[in-house]
């Protein structure tokens, strides 16, 4: 018998399109951030419906330079999720400020009534994580922005394709004129939409987009590659203390190609998502994501909770029997407050954060990307399966008896 390809746990989807567009990038031999660069700001903000966006070389960069045009610094706090990457935090860190964390709701974003328990005379910013690609609530977050006089900054890292009330994420909501300050998006190698190293932070605001590109490149108040004044001289100025988080032309051509395929990327999520909830949504010992109808999931990721009381297996085990059956499973997130650098969130963590102590142990994420085939999304659905049955404690239970 073949022994079955090990399914790695991400794959991304480039093809023809990306490789022919960089060759061309190339022989341009414009390679730095220039016209491709440009067309993919017009491209994406076409695409999420928001008047600015500025292409950056990360996420993490996103959110840091709009904290650092917001003018968040020492003696700020700046609220946000537990269940996010470290990068979320070290932002807030970077521009000097102190990150807060709040409770998780039950579909892991940031939970409005825990924000508002958490803010204080020295709150300046809330940073609401989309988890895995569905949409934080975030009518009532706006709306408790702005009775409190807060920015709001989305972590739009898994958000790329997905829809809040009928809206894209980074549009805000059009019909009561709500919008948060700044909204990052990660075009990381495993993401939706991938140059393999990315992002891009959108926003409403002129000005506010004017100061994040003047930081975004050494602090230059020129493009860096139009440089001619009004007198025809070659001149720039530096304005600013600013940093080097610019994105090139060549990941920006990989960007626009996979811009243009992202309806088709999203169709093919949600089919597989679709397909491992009807199989495991009949399963005791999972219990499946959630999904609500005023939103489009972006499905960045398919995020299982184990119900550990169910098993005699543990998480890391459950992770290694899908590992040996030819499965590669991850976790997400390892908590912010269980890492060494953030131990000092973890003071009273239990009562300010108790859906987040409970859920982060069970979360297990699936393969879930367009390279996958649907026989491989049946073999890994079934395989879950499997092993919940396998491992319930029930059969223990039964063979004591």
């Amino acid at each position: 018998m073949t022994e079955r390809p090990f399914i790695s746990f991400h794959r991304p989807s480039i093809d023809e399109a990306e490789i022919q567009a960089v060759a061309e990038t190339l022989r341009s031999g414009w390679l730095t951030t220039g016209p491709r660069t440009a067309q993919f700001e017009q491209e994406f903000r076409d695409y999420v419906q928001a008047p600015q966006a500025l292409a950056v070389n990360s996420c993490t960069a996103g959110l840091h330079l709009a904290l650092a045009a917001l003018g968040v610094g020492p003696g700020d706090e700046v609220i946000t999720s537990p269940l996010t990457f470290c990068a979320t935090v070290n932002c807030i860190h970077h521009v000097g400020a102190t990150p807060v964390l709040a409770d998780i709701d039950a579909a892991g974003n940031l939970d409005p009534g825990s924000v508002a328990d958490r803010i204080t005379d020295r709150t300046r910013a809330v940073i609401p994580v989309h988890f895995a690609g569905l949409p934080c609530e975030m009518n009532t977050i706006w709306t408790l922005a702005r009775q409190r006089g807060i920015h709001v900054v989305e972590d739009a890292a898994h958000a790329v394709g997905a829809h809040y009330r009928g809206n894209p994420i980074g549009a805000g909501n059009p019909a009561n004129g709500d919008s948060s300050a700044a909204v990052a998006f990660s075009f990381y190698a495993t993401k939706n939409l991938t140059t393999g190293e990315g992002g891009m932070i959108t926003c409403h605001s002129a000005e506010l987009a004017d100061r994040m590109k003047v930081l975004c490149l050494h602090g230059i108040s020129k493009d860096a590659w139009n440089r001619y004044s009004d007198k025809g001289n070659w001149y720039y100025e530096v304005v600013e203390n600013g940093f080097k988080y610019n994105l090139s032309d060549i990941q920006s051509t990989i960007g626009i190609q996979q811009l243009r395929k992202q309806e088709q990327f999203l169709e093919r999520r949600k089919k597989y998502a679709d397909y491992y909830s009807s199989v495991l949504g009949s399963v005791d010992e999972v219990e499946i994501p959630r999904e609500w109808d005023y939103c489009r999931h972006a499905w960045h990721l398919y995020v299982v909770r184990l119900e550990l009381a169910a098993l005699s297996i543990s998480r890391g085990e459950f992770i290694e029997h899908l590992r040996q059956r030819g499965i590669g499973a991850s976790v997400h997130f390892i908590p912010i407050y269980e890492h060494p650098c953030f131990a000092d969130l973890a003071l009273d963590i239990e009562k300010h954060c108790p859906t987040a102590v409970g859920m982060c142990p069970r979360l297990i994420s699936l393969p879930l990307y367009p390279a996958l085939t649907l026989e491989q999304v049946h073999y890994i659905a079934s395989t879950v399966k499997e092993v919940a049955r396998e491992y319930r404690r029930t059969r223990l239970f039964a063979a004591a008896g």
